[in-house]
């Protein structure tokens, strides 16, 4: 099981290397606003033209979005070199500079203060993998943690190391996940149930939606993860409709997970299964309360009820509900593939 993704990941980036020079073009929502899709066109048919073994691949967030379009370019054996404010007019030049020297007027310093000080955890993938393709995510050590679970730690085992790891929730309140979930996985009743809570209403706040729409399927496994943790079969995403590509990149990961056999029944060929849904809010911010959340979820309106009982004792249709926010179960996979 796990063996079997090992050996999937390695091929897939035998195959990935057979293409020594590397053009990523920025698709999320900030960059394609500034017209990213005809720049990544552009760039293709640029290396056509030219009959150059380069791959042009459209990729998530690369993270310095008030200097989009950007481009990440980058020749097997040397450390890749960050494009700004790309348009579909620099294509040739790009593609020419390849192999020699790439226009030093588009080049991002690399001493950037943006990136330097950066320890990247929850976004290790962002910029790197094209969110539309499990295999990028599959090479780049996705759904490893999943499999490791299902075949060598207990639900036990899973929750120590959560607790081990520190980590609190990050939609605001701070509170230790491990201890939110061993509430739920100790809670009285059947069925459970996970949700994530991707209804991002903070003005001006896209933590979640860049996770969403440059890693999806990092959200889907620790969802998994959390399941079996909890003793969940099911999973809700709440997210917001004005998130649409996120939405949509969401829908895709769910189908290609399921048809790799890494969500649905028999995760891996074990007992545990895990089927997740989508809920689409109307935008109202106090949906992004949680109990207001479950209400939504029901199909009811999104209004408040007093606490307690808690989620974790009477959420989603009245069961033991564990829920956390984007960013907290996208932390998940590392914690359980690093140990906590």
């Amino acid at each position: 099981m796990l063996n079997e993704l090992l050996q999937q990941a390695e091929q897939i980036r035998q195959k990935q290397a057979a293409a020594p020079q590397r053009l990523r073009v920025c698709m999320a929502a900030s960059c394609l606003a500034l017209g990213s899709q005809r720049v990544k066109d552009a760039l293709e048919s640029e290396v056509k033209n030219q009959e150059g073994y380069c791959q042009v691949k459209g990729v998530g967030c690369l993270g310095l979005c008030s200097a989009g379009t950007l481009v990440s370019a980058g020749v097997e054996g040397k450390p890749e070199t960050l494009l700004q404010k790309v348009r579909p007019e620099d294509a040739p030049m790009i593609v020419r500079g390849m192999a020699d020297q790439l226009p030093q007027h588009l080049q991002c310093p690399n001493d950037t203060p943006f990136f330097t000080k950066q320890v990247r955890i929850v976004t290790e993938n962002c910029g790197r993998i094209d969110p539309e393709q499990i295999d990028d995510y599959i090479a780049a050590g996705g759904y490893q943690a999943l499999l490791k679970v299902l075949s060598e730690m207990t639900p036990a085992h899973v929750l120590e190391e959560v607790v081990k790891s520190g980590l609190r929730g990050r939609g605001g309140a701070g509170y230790p996940t491990g201890l939110k979930w061993r509430t739920v996985a100790k809670a009285p009743g059947s069925p459970k149930y996970v949700v994530c809570n991707a209804d991002e209403g903070d003005p001006g706040a896209f933590m979640d939606r860049t996770v969403l729409e440059s890693d999806p399927h990092r959200v889907l496994e620790g969802m998994a993860i959390a399941g079996y943790a909890v003793g969940a079969g099911q999973g809700y995403i709440y997210i917001r409709a004005e998130y649409p590509l996120a939405l949509e990149r969401l829908k895709i990961a769910i189908r290609q997970a399921e048809q790799q056999g890494l969500l649905g029944a028999r995760i891996g060929g074990t007992p545990f299964g895990f089927h997740l849904e989508i809920r689409v809010g109307a935008g109202a911010y106090v949906c992004g309360e949680e109990t207001a959340l479950i209400s939504s979820i029901e199909g009811g309106r999104g209004t408040p009820h007093p606490r307690p009982p808690y989620p974790a004792e009477r959420g989603v249709f009245g069961q033991p509900t564990r829920i956390n926010n984007v960013e907290t179960l996208a932390n998940i996979p590392s914690i359980l593939r690093n140990g906590g």
